[in-house]
């Protein structure tokens, strides 16, 4: 009995001559289908290698290979056992900066231990890991059940700036919430009546992240302040606006809808906000630290309470953050009333989309130009 091994390009051929016999046996054993569409990209500190499975694969392993580019010989770096849906990944993380790597990659039969390669290897340079600017001026602002980060957008001036990252503080360790390329993110998870500390980072195109910016802190409540208005070229179902006499009616609705008292819209030019019909704008805003000056407020606060009774206008107002606007609408019973608005955030969402975030008062006693969110006050 002779046994006898000879290749065939793809397959081997095992030929086995039985003593006293003029038959042969031959068995084919096959190599294993070679890895394809290999490829490789150096992203945040890492080798990111990707291929796909062969034709033919039968659920064989595939062993990863590497070098640097000055070494003579490869070396084996990991065994890769599963693939999704024919796509495979590796992430060697095992780099150095300023040093040029070359991979290739094997599909390997444990039961033959036949090994065939990839038709070709590739190479990928690893950079100095540069973190980009850290994202300053980082702002929050309390909503009714949400909360509003914001910061200033210089990061985005980089050449390389990808996104911002904004994580959320917890005590199991910091939790990411999302990315966004604008300079503001709403937290739509955040509750009434509890204190959620925020920070940011900024990320280049090649995966490196800034150091986190300043912490803040926010609390969400309801109230007359923070209300989110979207333009309505982006949102038009949350660019409408209704002074409301009751905390539980909803202020922000469709800016479509006859009975708003106006909309957000903004062009070229700037935002604006349009009157709906019968109802009229001050056109004379003016510059506040804040809606109100109540008990408690800051030495220095400065407000506008008393509305205008007369030169009010039909004709759009542009919108400036920081400034006091006043309106004389029709009440639900039909008689004139005043209300007010103060733009305190002029920006963006995480999806790109411009908003405003605004307070508000609404004087419910007919005729009474004081503003008072809660009533009227007698004797004006």
């Amino acid at each position: 009995m002779r046994y006898g091994i000879r290749f065939f390009g793809l397959a081997v051929l095992a030929t086995l001559a039985l003593a006293g016999c003029d038959q042969e046996l031959v068995v084919v054993v096959e190599e294993p289908a070679a890895p394809r569409d290999l490829d490789a990209y150096y992203y945040a500190e890492g080798v990111d290698i990707h291929w796909r499975t062969g034709a033919g694969w039968n659920g064989e392993t595939f062993l990863v290979h590497g070098k640097r580019a000055s070494d003579p010989e490869y070396f084996f770096i990991a065994e890769v056992t599963s693939c999704i849906d024919g796509a495979c990944v590796y992430r060697d993380v095992n780099v150095l900066p300023r040093v040029t790597y070359e991979y290739y990659v094997s599909a390997y039969d444990e039961n033959t231990g036949l090994e065939t390669a990839s038709a070709y290897s590739v190479e990928v340079h690893v950079p100095d890991p540069i973190p980009p600017a850290v994202p300053e001026a980082v702002t929050s602002v309390a909503l009714d059940n949400s909360a509003y980060i914001h910061w200033d957008n210089s990061a985005a001036d980089e050449a390389d700036f990808a996104v911002y990252r904004v994580y959320l503080v917890d005590t199991d360790g910091d939790l990411l919430l999302g990315e966004t390329d604008s300079p503001g993110f709403i937290d739509l998870l955040a509750e009434n009546g509890l204190t959620y500390v925020y920070y940011v980072t900024s990320v280049d195109d090649q995966g490196h992240e800034s150091d986190p910016g300043e912490v803040v802190a926010c609390t969400p409540r309801p109230d007359y302040t923070g209300e989110v208005i979207y333009s309505h070229g982006d949102r038009p179902e949350r660019s409408g606006f209704r002074f409301q006499e009751a905390e539980d009616h909803e202020a922000i609705l469709n800016g479509d809808r006859r009975d708003r008292h106006f909309r957000l819209e903004t062009d070229r030019a700037g935002v604006w906000v349009v009157p709906a019909s019968g109802v009229r704008v001050y056109p004379e805003a003016r510059q506040t630290t804040s809606l109100k000056c109540g008990p408690g407020a800051d030495a220095d606060c400065v407000s506008w309470e008393m509305a205008p009774t007369s030169g009010y206008s039909s004709s759009r107002a542009e919108l400036f953050a920081g400034y006091t606007y006043m309106f004389r609408v029709p009440g639900d019973d039909g008689d004139v009333r005043f209300g007010s608005i103060r733009a305190s955030i002029m920006g963006f969402d995480q999806d790109g989309r411009e908003l405003v975030i605004f307070d508000w008062a609404y004087q419910t006693q007919a005729g009474n130009p004081r503003m008072s969110p809660l009533g009227g006050t007698a004797g004006w």
